[in-house]
């Protein structure tokens, strides 16, 4: 059901639209205040803004390296570092003692070379590739490449023999995430083909991997059952002579909580940004992690309203008594869950209210109570929780989604701040 319990959908504001009930709505005039402005110390104006705080993140990195021990640790940097920001985050991860990037597209490991981070600096994995992708380039790069089926490797192997530049390879097993990787009865050929690319010198064999499907349920059948596929995949690539530098199989959440998967390298993405995998099993603060994100923004529009009246499209909201209306200047386009109409949580003031209506595509409104705040004033959507604030976990509950989904989809249009920047 749209809307609070026992509300209506309203009539128009201005009296021109018959509510549900029949009835008219009495003319009103709104009260309002001035336009809100948001400058940053170079005098830029921002409607709103997302902070990194990228000592968050090399702490969170410090402690997953505590938990885990000896494997190396491959920052997952992909999608825009979840949105937080690739090239920061991964040189924050680097500082923090990663020594591998991971990245999903070709033109993510692609930018990180561009911006300088060498291979004598960090290892880069990409791993999601599609016919006729940029091989040449990654492999003049320096960037590690997936391979997990035949097309893959014969495209690749057409590269180095084009370029003259052999192949750091890491093959893929699907192990039961039925996602990408090299299915159990083809992979005694694809490992067995690169062998032969190895022995003529067009390829090392830097790896062997795949990917859990459900770390982040504890007990869920599948863990165990891949935990063997992978152990199988392996002694098989080992049988035909392979010595990879690296294997690797852990994810965030097999990283906090399945030491056995750990090998030589963990993946962290999630974790990393300090938000937790296995929010059924604990908090951030509970793995000793922090949120890296948060996320503000500047109230646009304050303004008095009579009961019965409608907010937003489709008046899925009504106000069930005179009340005051707050304009968030964020949207869908930025990122706002659709889904968080009627349901998205934010802090004002030092209280939490939630999204009244329908999120739009550059804005949302909230009921206020009654309470004036000054437009300008700060609006909190999520952030360490450390302030009582709603957190991307909570946005998550309320979307009916994943915390991953709430920082990732923040849009390119909100600005990033980083803070943090300086160790020591």
């Amino acid at each position: 059901m749209d809307g609070p319990p026992g509300g209506r959908r309203a009539a128009g504001a201005f009296g021109g639209h018959p509510a549900r009930s029949g009835r008219l709505t009495p003319m009103t005039t709104a009260k309002t205040t001035g336009p809100a402005t948001f400058t940053d110390a170079d005098g830029r104006h921002h409607r709103a803004e997302a902070t990194v705080d990228l000592a968050a993140l090399r702490a969170n990195l410090a402690a997953l390296r505590e938990r885990t021990g000896g494997p190396a640790v491959m920052a997952v940097v992909k999608a825009d570092a979840y949105g937080h920001g690739a090239l920061p985050c991964a040189l924050a991860a680097l500082e923090a003692g990663a020594s591998w990037l991971g990245t999903a597209t070709p033109e993510e490991a692609l930018a990180l070379r561009a911006a300088g981070i060498g291979p004598d600096r960090a290892r880069i994995l990409c791993w999601l590739w599609t016919p006729g992708g940029p091989w040449e380039q990654a492999l003049r790069a320096g960037v590690d490449i997936s391979v997990g089926g035949r097309w893959a490797l014969d495209e690749l192997l057409a590269a180095v023999r084009t370029s003259g530049v052999p192949a750091r390879v890491h093959l893929k097993a699907d192990t039961g995430l039925g996602r990408g990787g090299c299915q159990p009865h083809d992979w005694p050929g694809l490992v067995a083909a690169a062998r032969r690319a190895e022995a003529e010198g067009l390829l090392t064999v830097a790896g062997v991997w795949s990917h859990f499907a459900a770390a982040d349920e504890p007990g869920h059948p599948s863990i165990q059952l891949q935990l063997d596929g992978f152990a199988a995949a392996l002694a098989q690539a080992e049988a035909a002579g392979l010595r990879p530098e690296v294997r690797h199989l852990a994810n965030s959440p097999a990283t906090l909580l399945l030491p056995q998967s750990h090998y030589d390298l963990v993946r962290p993405g999630l974790a990393m940004y300090g938000l937790s995998p296995v929010p059924e099993v604990g908090g951030p603060a509970d793995f000793g992690l922090r949120p890296v994100m948060s996320l503000t923004a500047r109230l646009a529009l304050v303004k008095e309203v009579p009961g019965g009246h409608g907010v937003s499209y489709g008046h899925h909201y009504t106000t069930p008594g005179s009340t005051t209306l707050g304009l968030v200047p964020l949207g869908y386009a930025d990122g706002i869950p659709r889904h968080a109409s009627n349901t998205g949580p934010v802090q004002i003031g030092g209280k939490w209210r939630t999204v009244a209506g329908r999120v739009a595509m550059d804005q949302f409104v909230v009921d206020l109570g009654g309470d004036a705040p000054a437009v300008g004033d700060e609006v909190l959507l999520f952030g360490s929780g450390e302030r009582g604030e709603p957190t991307a976990e909570d946005w998550a509950r309320a979307c009916g989604t994943i915390s991953y989904e709430i920082v990732t989809r923040i849009g390119a249009r909100v600005p990033r701040r980083y803070v943090g920047t300086a160790q020591g």
